[in-house]
């Protein structure tokens, strides 16, 4: 070819920029992730439209972030944000920080979520980004939790219910309602933690007809974690089925990793470790692939249950040890004190009195950190399974030590309200 015939590609205007996102939406609608992405890549090499560009950033951080690709999910998130900040547009810019915000939750970087999130909603934009403050308080519940500050996750929570309603979100809701299920496992109130995902799968069975199927598989996954602690094995493997098939359908790879996960657990309650071990393994390499430390650290507790099985306590603290660096590099108290309480049960049997009461202080601390008791009865809450009620407040009790004593406002925030001197 002659050199003078060489021409450069022409910018991508306007309306074409609109009409490649829309294809590239098409493909990945109908599960050509491959095709999707590299429209979207072309559109974002050649598009001129600094609004366009921004769009296309947030359909390439969705795609990622249902691969599990979260570090490049976190690579346009950031890119997204110079683009917002390029246009001056507050609500682009509450977008772009709500896309950071979740990318950090998905790497675990929690600390960072709350504070992009706290960003969001100190944003002044107008109603469109007003939308997205159900979803920032969403991404803002998942942080706390996993950070363990357990009254400001069921705050968030709770704002993000009420957004949804407000908004009528079934979308948002149903999202809601399976992290609220998952919060509810970590308190050990296992009939809450059925009930919500089963109301996120009603309202994927009313609403969700032209809905993604991965609203499914997430409802069915939290169903599946419930059933199990409440020991319904069958149905909890049932449910696991169900969401592992629509995963693999989908190439949703973070959730593949948590249904193996859960596939180990049910394996490990019914004492069958052989079953347990290679699932263990399988949904470890996917996330550590991914970046999933809080799921990680998830595996090495449960390999450390099944070596305790069998008897084989120094592997067991080897995968003890494992779980609690990762849980000390997130900051989340709930892991390290479910590590102490293990190691606590290993130094016992062994007869470590040295060890035993240095765990017995840590594990003792871990609790009073996390402020995990009745209000009311003074009592540990989420240590076994218990019916809980949550105040207006987020303040958390047994739900028999208010029936029982009966109140018009939450004990906590009484005894607070109390100045000192005035007693």
């Amino acid at each position: 070819m002659n050199i003078f015939t060489l021409r450069i590609a022409p910018e991508m205007g306007q309306d074409q920029t609109k009409q490649q996102i829309e294809k590239g939406l098409k493909l990945y609608q109908s599960n050509q992730t491959d095709k999707a992405l590299h429209v979207w890549t072309k559109v974002l090499e050649k598009t001129s439209d600094p609004g366009g560009k921004f769009r296309v950033l947030g359909c390439l951080i969705t795609a990622h972030s249902e691969m599990g690709k979260y570090k490049d999910m976190l690579k346009y998130a950031l890119e997204q944000i110079d683009t917002a900040r390029e246009m001056e547009d507050p609500d682009y810019l509450t977008e772009g920080y709500l896309n950071l915000a979740r990318s950090n939750e998905k790497l675990c970087d929690f600390q960072k979520t709350v504070s992009y999130c706290k960003t969001c909603l100190n944003m002044q934009g107008t109603t469109v980004s007003l939308q997205l403050n159900g979803q920032v308080c969403l991404s803002m519940g998942n942080a706390y939790l996993g950070l363990s500050v357990f009254q400001k996750a069921l705050e968030s929570y709770e704002k993000a219910l009420r957004y949804a309603h407000n908004n009528d979100d079934k979308m948002l809701e149903c999202r809601v309602c399976c992290s609220l299920g998952n919060i509810y496992v970590h308190l050990k109130d296992y009939e809450k933690a059925l009930f919500f995902p089963c109301k996120a799968a009603e309202l994927v069975n009313d609403y969700g007809k032209s809905w993604s199927l991965k609203y499914r598989a997430m409802s069915q996954f939290h169903m599946s974690v419930a059933y199990r602690k409440l020991e319904r094995l069958a149905d909890a493997m049932e449910c696991c089925e169900e969401s592992m098939k629509i995963a693999l359908q989908h190439g949703d790879r973070p959730l593949q990793a948590l249904c193996l996960l859960n596939f180990a657990d049910i394996h490990r309650c019914r004492h069958d470790v052989n079953k347990a071990f290679p699932r263990y393994e399988s949904a470890l390499g996917i996330m550590t692939e991914i970046g999933n430390r809080l799921g990680q650290a998830h595996v090495y507790l449960g390999v450390a249950k099944c070596w305790l099985l069998q008897k084989e306590f120094d592997k067991a603290l080897e995968s003890l040890e494992r779980a609690q660096e990762l849980a000390d590099g997130m900051g989340n108290k709930l892991c390290t004190l479910k590590v102490h309480c293990l190691r606590e049960g290993i130094y016992r049997n062994n007869k470590q009195q040295e060890e035993l009461r240095e765990q017995v202080v840590k594990f003792l601390q871990c609790v009073e950190e996390l402020e995990l008791y009745c209000g009311m009865c003074g009592e540990s809450i989420g240590d076994r399974d218990q019916k809980l009620q949550a105040l207006p407040c987020s303040h958390i009790f047994h739900l028999k030590c208010l029936q029982t004593n009966g109140t018009k406002g939450c004990p906590k925030c009484f005894k607070s309200s109390i100045k000192p001197g005035f007693v």
